[in-house]
Order: C-alpha cells, then structure tokens, then sequence
C-alpha cells in the first residue's frame, strides 16, 4: 500500500518527459490505398547525419509494422524535418522581503530560476501523396532532447518520437 503514492509520482514525473504529438490530414483521403513509400526527393532533415540515420531506422521499422514497404514507384513519400530549440526552466525558487506597520506595507520578490534552459526538438512528419503532390497527413512531436546523451539513449529517444508520431496513422474517422 506504502509503494502506491510512490508509482503515481513516479507515472506522473515519467509522463512529463514523453513526447507530445498533434495530428493533422486530408479528410477526404482513403489511406488504405497507400501500401509503399518512399523518401522526398528533397530530403533534408536538419539533423546530423548520425541521429538522422536513427531516426530513418526507426522510421522504416514502424513503418513495416504498419505494412509499408519501400519502392521506387512509391504511393506516398515520407519527408521528416526538424527544428531544434531552447526555453528556459520552468522551475525557479521564489524570495520575497516585506514588512509593514500602521496599515502600511511594503513588499519585494523575486524569482531565482533553477537549472538551466532546457533543448527541445520538433520533429515534422509529412505523408504526401505522389501523383497529386499534396500533403495527406501531419504530425508533429515535441519532444525533449539531451544533446549529450550517448548514442542508445539517442535511439531509444527516436524511437520514441516515431512511434508516437505514427500512433495518429492511419487517423481515425
């Protein structure tokens, strides 16, 4: 019973670190009809070229479970770009001095932020049909990221992005 409280902070702490996803697509699309893939002629990711090849693994490994397969007469073209940036810490101790006397007060404070700013990525998915050139379906994962994790941690991280990425595809209706 004791370790009940200790699993919802321990849930609750690991939830904030999981990536954030929102969805978008062409409503009038059967996605059905799309079974192979390719990458976008013009495929720039903006990420080195080793965190770019784990996120084209994890990519392609989730995409095969989802039943795709690569091809050079493709249905669809995947294109992935990134942005990477900073926002400070949200957590910050606050200091306060105030006294007052004879219906008089005065008050100063203060916050003092904790840690320093923290490296998010943005990570954009896009499906696009390739006989009619357009978009079909979106999405984008915000997630944290550690410039200085080791090469596991990168991948494991990746993985992460792609499959909440891909938990959206198809969309339901």
């Amino acid at each position: 019973m004791r370790a009940l409280p200790i699993l919802l902070v321990f849930l609750f702490l690991m939830s904030c670190n999981a990536p954030q996803a929102v969805y978008d697509y062409d409503q009038e699309i059967n996605f059905s009809n799309y079974s192979t893939y390719a990458l976008f002629p013009d495929f720039q990711s903006g990420l080195s070229q080793l965190d770019e090849k784990r996120l084209l693994t994890s990519l392609e490994n989730q995409l095969r479970q989802k039943g795709f397969s690569v091809s050079s007469e493709a249905d669809m073209y995947v294109n992935v770009y990134t942005d990477e940036f900073q926002e400070l810490s949200r957590n910050s101790l606050g200091v306060g001095v105030g006294g007052g006397g004879r219906n008089v007060g005065v008050g100063v404070s203060g916050g003092i932020p904790l840690g320093g700013p923290e490296t998010y990525l943005q990570i954009t998915f896009d499906f696009i049909d390739v006989k009619a050139d357009s978009l079909i379906w979106q999405a984008v994962v915000e997630s944290k990221f550690n410039p200085d994790a080791s090469p596991q941690q990168r991948q494991a991280q990746f993985e992460k992005i792609v499959q909440k990425a891909l938990e959206g595809y198809p969309p339901k209706k």
